[in-house]
């Protein structure tokens, strides 16, 4: 809107196009950053997650980047516009050239605050996509290390399970011997009582 409705000269929109190409330098570089780090990411929802938010900060500045090139075009039609104006109303000009330098200072300071005001627009939307790589870089440490967690407690769960199975497997055993054992002793009473109480048998 500031360089829509910027007066000129085109010098004054020269230095504001490179402050707002500066910023969106700036975010373009955040944004990578924020995509290096979904492709990073070993859980694919919190991959797909952080791609989608990339996604999302792309197309908004592309949706910015087609508003700032509508309004620099119609702004240079302006001043065009008021060029020829000025040129065509010359002796005017020349009337009034005292007015004009007024007017001029003005603009240049109307000017100033605008690129003052553009300059902290962008300083605040960079300042949250700093604030929002932040926040998903702590999210993926904490995942991350929830993640190798669960893999000490996976390990540990498997040594139990393989523990729990070999004293099954004894147990068995020795249930089985103890079993063979009372068959052999009650074998041996009865053969005593035969021999005892059946001689002749």
């Amino acid at each position: 809107q500031d360089i829509r409705d910027c007066p000129g000269p085109l010098s004054a929109l020269t230095e504001l196009n490179a402050a707002v190409k500066e910023k969106f330098r700036h975010l373009r570089s955040r944004i990578q950053e924020l995509e290096q780090m979904a492709k990073e990411q070993d859980k694919e929802s919190e991959k797909q997650a952080l791609l989608h938010e990339v996604e999302n900060h792309k197309r908004q500045m592309l949706s910015n980047q087609a508003a700032w090139r509508k309004a620099n075009l119609a702004c240079k039609i302006a001043i065009d516009n008021s060029e020829k104006d000025q040129l065509l109303q010359g002796r005017d000009l020349l009337r009034q050239r005292k007015t004009t330098k007024e007017s001029l200072a003005e603009s240049a300071s109307n000017i100033t605050e605008s690129l003052m005001g553009i300059s902290r627009m962008m300083s605040q939307q960079v300042q949250q996509s700093e604030e929002t790589v932040q926040t998903l870089a702590n999210s993926s440490r904490t995942i991350l290390e929830a993640n190798e967690e669960f893999k000490s407690m996976s390990g540990t769960i498997q040594l139990g399970r393989k523990l729990i199975t070999k004293y099954n497997r004894r147990e068995l055993t020795d249930k089985l011997l103890i079993f063979l054992a009372l068959a052999l002793f009650l074998a041996t009473v009865l053969y005593i009582l035969k021999k005892r109480l059946f001689p002749f048998l």
